[in-house]
């Protein structure tokens, strides 16, 4: 067995398949239930593990409601593995924390080396809680090689378990001090991390991603019988000067695509195609960043060209029109797709009409992937500008959007927080009726909608967005009051004026006051060219009201290697054994035993493999093995074993496999 240089539990006892089975008990919050799978979403978008409903397996993850957020580290291989999505822990980041530690990765700080890059100051934790600030050392958890990283979701905030208001944990590199405890996504390094891990090579819903800054445009071809081309410029006459990528900011670098209207003939089209994919789930998102200077009548359409045996040079299949006038800005688009056969997403420019003798169309920052797209966007200008100047507790709404069942909604943002939340944004979901608005059903049920403030990375696998979810239980009353929270927004909500002077019904929100702190809203790439991009889903989750399957049989889990080795799966006993020089505890009988690394032609041995052994001196071993070498051996290594038992006590206290997370105690 080889050791797993990683910043996670040692031993691959511990690893789960890359499908892991999971099963969500009737007690989960249904808002709950929508958030985790969207959680899977995104390891199956950034990563190749996978979730399937429990079918039987003999190791799963059964999900309940229990009193916080915490989950075991690595497969304990007992059969039904519980993790606990309990009150205020639906939050996307939260629940991916929690499989990160089922999955065997213990907390950043946890790290051996964490004191080379934090200061715990133990005399601020709350009484009883000092164990939250354990770390493993190098024969439990190790890093991977990978640098300590400030920006893991695996991080506690510095607030973590304090008793007063002064932090609990100190960064050595002060500007890290209020990065650490992020909450978002997974950074890059959770991600490598896991990757190296799980010998992962692709997300496997992820499909393709293009910034056009290499030559080779991503493998993208100009297609055939077209009479112009797109090019991969950095500026284009008549707009954009810059691409969406780093919007100029880099010497040397900050291409896009553009189709030259201005200079092209009337009736010309352009054809730049994707270079072939291959589909699995049957459905797509494809998401680009359009700017059109063109020329009012000039067009942008999209096609996928598909490739089977009725078509082996590949047929074209128009999707779509993208509406977007012409307008000095990058904008954001969304086209679902609905391919099962190999294929090309085909973007075609053509010139229809007089127009502009400059100008024309232009693509930045293409995204593909397999998961459904968000149904709206807000986009709101200035924003850096809106989150200053903006009095505390006062809201901008969203234009009000309706979901294809009928049912408005929108989002209320305070740009300086909610009364008692400085520095924060604050964020709600409201419902929304119109005079004369039928066919809905109220109180409004089991509705989930979804706010997401948009890394604007260029590549989807990158973004760390924040988003919250709420849903709309038709059963929930008003705090104090027997009016029904989600019922008709013409029976509870107040009337507003719209921007254009019309009037409806806008119902009581629910969110969170602490969306996201301004610092973080600042970073990365929330704010880009001045603005902040929302997008905003509400989907139906009527169908997780419903108890999960049981399957009709299972599978015992397995605890022995062999029938003639009983050797378990390592207990919680193995987290008080050192084992040295890449030995490995197991369970042997019901004891914590150290299996030592072998070579070709060496080997460890000694209770804690603390010797080394070869060929060449085997012989000489065996003849000058007396009875008293070996009881001065025996001696020596029972205090060595017991001395190091009690070093590694006394720093580690109690090694609980059972990590909380801090989201119920600390502000994010």
């Amino acid at each position: 067995m080889q050791r797993q240089s990683r910043n996670s539990i040692i031993g691959d006892e511990y690893r789960w398949p890359k499908t892991i089975p999971y099963y969500m008990e009737d007690d989960l919050e249904i808002n709950a239930k929508g958030v985790i799978l969207k959680a899977f979403e995104q390891y199956r978008l950034k990563t190749c593990i996978e979730f399937k409903p429990w079918s039987g397996e003999a190791n799963y993850i059964s999900i309940f409601k229990g009193g916080g957020c915490f989950s075991s580290v690595g497969n304990r291989r007992v059969g039904k593995q519980r993790l606990s999505i309990g009150r205020n822990c639906d939050r996307i980041a939260t629940i991916e924390h929690e499989f990160l530690h089922a999955l065997g990765f213990w907390h950043e700080q946890s790290r051996a080396d964490r004191d080379d890059y934090v200061r715990i100051m133990w005399d601020r934790i709350s009484e009883g809680k000092e164990h939250n600030f354990n770390t493993y050392n190098d024969t439990t958890s190790s890093s991977l090689g990978v640098p300590y990283d400030y920006g893991s979701m695996m991080h506690y905030s510095k607030n973590a378990f304090r008793n007063g208001t002064e932090p609990t944990i100190v960064t050595k590199i002060t500007a890290f001090s209020d990065v650490i405890g992020q909450r978002m996504e997974f950074s890059d390094s959770d991600l490598l991390k896991l990757h190296r891990l799980y010998n992962c090579t692709q997300g496997s819903t992820f499909l393709d991603s293009c910034d056009f800054e290499r030559e080779n445009i991503c493998g993208m071809i100009q297609g055939q019988g077209d009479k112009a081309d797109w090019d991969r410029v950095s500026k284009a006459a008549g707009g954009p000067d810059t691409d969406y990528s780093n919007m100029g900011k880099c010497a040397g670098s900050g291409y896009f695509m553009h189709f030259s209207t201005g200079t092209a003939n009337n009736g010309d089209t352009a054809l730049l195609e994707s270079r072939l994919l291959y589909p699995k789930r049957g459905y797509q998102c494809l998401q680009f960043f359009y700017y059109n200077s063109a020329g009012p009548g000039d067009t942008l359409k999209i096609f996928v060209r598909e490739y089977n045996k009725a078509n082996p040079n590949g047929a074209l299949r128009f999707i779509k029109t993208i509406d977007a006038s012409p307008q000095e800005l990058w904008q954001l688009h969304h086209v679902s797709l609905d391919v099962t056969t190999k294929f090309r997403v085909v973007f075609q420019g053509t010139k229809v009409g007089p127009g502009p003798s400059t100008g024309g169309l232009s693509l930045d920052d293409i995204n593909l992937s397999e998961t459904t797209c968000p149904e709206f966007i807000w986009r709101v200008k200035n924003f850096s500008n809106v989150m200053e100047n903006t009095p505390t507790n006062t809201a901008i709404y969203s234009p009000p959007f309706t979901s294809k069942e009928g049912y408005t909604f929108q989002m209320g943002l305070y740009p300086s927080g909610k009364e008692g939340y400085p520095g924060e944004l604050s964020a709600y979901a409201h419902l929304v009726a119109r005079e004369g608005d039928t066919g809905q059903k109220w109180p409004c049920p089991w509705k989930q909608m979804t706010m997401m403030l948009m890394d604007q990375h260029p590549h989807i696998q990158k973004r760390m967005s924040n988003q919250r979810s709420v849903t709309t239980d038709p059963n929930m009353k008003a705090t104090g009051s027997d009016v029904f929270f989600w019922d008709d927004p013409r029976k509870v909500g107040v009337e507003v004026t719209d921007t254009d002077g019309s009037r409806y019904f806008r119902g009581p929100g629910a969110g969170t006051p602490v969306y996201l702190t301004h610092l973080r809203a600042k970073s990365r790439d929330f704010i880009k060219g001045g603005d902040a991009i929302f997008l905003l889903t509400m989907e139906d989750v009527s169908h997780l009201t419903v108890t999960q399957p049981l399957p009709s049989t299972t599978v015992p889990p397995v605890t022995s290697s062999s029938p003639s080795n009983v050797t378990t799966a390592p207990s919680d006993l193995c987290l008080n054994v050192q084992c040295l020089n890449d030995g490995v505890c197991v369970m042997d009988e019901g004891k914590a035993v150290c299996r030592c690394a072998v070579g070709d032609d060496w080997w460890y041995y000694g209770e804690s493999c603390q010797y080394k052994g070869n060929a060449m001196d085997k012989t000489t071993l065996a003849l000058a093995s007396s009875l008293s070498v070996l009881g001065v051996m025996l001696v020596v290594t029972v205090v060595s074993v017991i001395c190091v038992k009690k070093k590694y006590k006394k720093h580690s206290g109690d090694n609980s496999v059972v990590m909380a997370n801090m989201h119920i105690t600390e502000k994010l």
